[in-house]
């Protein structure tokens, strides 16, 4: 997923200048600013005695003021102030210990009372979880907290404390973008310019190249992409798909990207085609949109286009060139054969898809381990290692095709050789083959896919 910084930092004099035009003379006592000050004469704010003062107020209107205050001057803080901050929040703003204290108490001298049950939960919530909620109450106070915890995941290898943090980022989160909210919206050439360009910056699968390239992709009568939209973030996408309409299950990807192909009229086509998903806001990681975006466009292309039966993808396998050197590298794995062993030196010379013999010669190989790599293999936590197949699996999708040399591009093979499956959703099966991945971590796979995998293995 790609994500690139929103805009410009504003320079601190120009800050100041407009939040001390926005205020209004409560608002600047409210604040420690004496009244009749001066841009000149404000302080830089302190984050973390800001947050205090927020939690303290009762007032709606005053709480709003200091809210907006604290947002704007974290936009404008340098790198080692907003991490002070995010610390601070991990320090200082988790649960009231005394609070804590005296409902545990209640609870031991009472433990069938409901009261004091819900006062001990209400007393363990951290302070920052009502921090953040007020914060929301400012104008843009949503996107405002989006783009705070994308600087906090930036901090989290480097600072494990902050996952408490994060934590609490993302309960109010999956609470705030609750699929309830989210409004699906049909992207076509004609949506506004703003919303087009963020589909070109944010296309995280198969990158657009151009504008031609865009409009290749949402004008044509075969070619549709629809978003999810929040009502607070009006003009982002937090997250789009981009579908081509066919007569076939395709294979590869450079079909339905050429800029010189012949659309089809979107009558003639039976199979729905997305062959692009991207997130697009990483202060939202962990939030699912996916499957509900997956399923409502089904439902949509079912009610526009009765004529469509086949609902598939064309879908990367990001992880599955680094598995492969990987058993390459290690002798006694047994999930590769010697045989295939011996054919995948042929990997290692550049431009090898290019010579048709070759490319012959690697597909039954290939294909043997990608088959492997889906079915058999395991990450350490016992799961299904493509986190693109854990998507499309979990969503009740069955592993239809693998198809060789499915993207050609630089990216296709450096990621996967190539590589491209089609997960087809059945919509009959879908609830079935989701609980069976859920309970089981079965994976639904058809008889080709299965027949690819080695001689005496299952």
């Amino acid at each position: 997923m790609r994500k690139t910084d929103p805009s410009p930092r504003p320079n601190r004099p120009a800050f100041l200048g407009d939040l001390f035009e926005s205020l209004t003379e409560r608002g600047r006592r409210l604040l420690g600013w004496r009244e009749g000050s001066g841009p000149e004469a404000i302080p830089v704010p302190d984050l973390a005695e800001l947050g205090q003062r927020l939690l303290s107020r009762r007032g709606e209107a005053s709480g709003v003021v200091i809210a907006r205050a604290l947002l704007a001057a974290f936009e404008d803080a340098d790198p080692a102030a907003r991490l002070a901050f995010l610390t601070a929040l991990a320090e200082s703003f988790g649960p009231d210990a005394k609070a804590v204290k005296t409902a545990l108490a209640a609870m031991q001298k009472a433990p069938e009372s409901i009261e004091a049950v819900e006062a001990l939960h209400a007393a363990a919530e951290p302070r920052r979880q009502e921090l953040l909620r007020r914060l929301n109450l400012a104008p843009g106070g949503t996107a405002a907290l989006v783009r705070m915890r994308e600087e906090l995941l930036r901090h989290l290898r480097s600072h494990p404390d902050l996952r408490r943090v994060d934590a609490d980022f993302a309960h109010l989160f999956g609470s705030w973008f609750n699929r309830g909210f989210l409004g699906l919206r049909h992207i076509d050439w004609n949506t506004p310019a703003s919303i087009l360009e963020k589909i070109i910056r944010y296309e995280a699968v198969h990158a657009i190249r151009n504008w031609d390239d865009l409009r290749n992709r949402l004008q044509p009568t075969d070619r549709r992409c629809y978003g999810f939209f929040h009502p607070q973030l009006v003009d982002e996408p937090l997250i789009f798909v981009e579908v081509a309409l066919t007569r076939a299950i395709p294979d590869n990807v450079g079909g339905l990207l050429d800029l010189a192909r012949q659309p089809i009229r979107a009558e003639e086509a039976d199979t729905a085609v997305f062959y692009s998903i991207s997130n697009t806001q990483r202060g939202l990681t962990g939030v699912s949109f996916g499957n509900f975006l997956i399923k409502q466009v089904v439902e949509e292309l079912k009610a526009e286009r009765p004529n469509i039966k086949t609902f598939v993808t064309l879908s990367p396998v990001p992880g599955f060139a680094a598995w492969l050197a990987a058993q390459r590298k290690d002798n006694s794995s047994d999930l590769i054969s010697a045989d295939q062993r011996l054919a995948f030196a042929a990997l290692d010379r550049p431009g090898w898809q290019t010579d048709p013999a070759t490319a012959e010669a690697l597909r039954a190989p290939l294909l043997a381990a990608a088959a492997t790599y889906f079915l058999r293999a395991r990450s350490a936590a016992k799961r299904v290692i493509d986190p693109v197949a854990r998507f499309h699996l979990g969503n009740g999708a069955r592993l239809e095709r693998l198809n060789h040399l499915g993207d050609v591009s630089a990216n296709g093979m450096a990621q996967s050789h190539g590589l491209m499956v089609n997960y087809l959703y059945d919509l009959g099966q879908i609830e079935a083959n989701h609980e069976a991945f859920a309970e089981r971590s079965h994976i639904a796979a058809s008889d080709s896919v299965k027949a690819a995998l080695p001689v005496g293995t299952s």
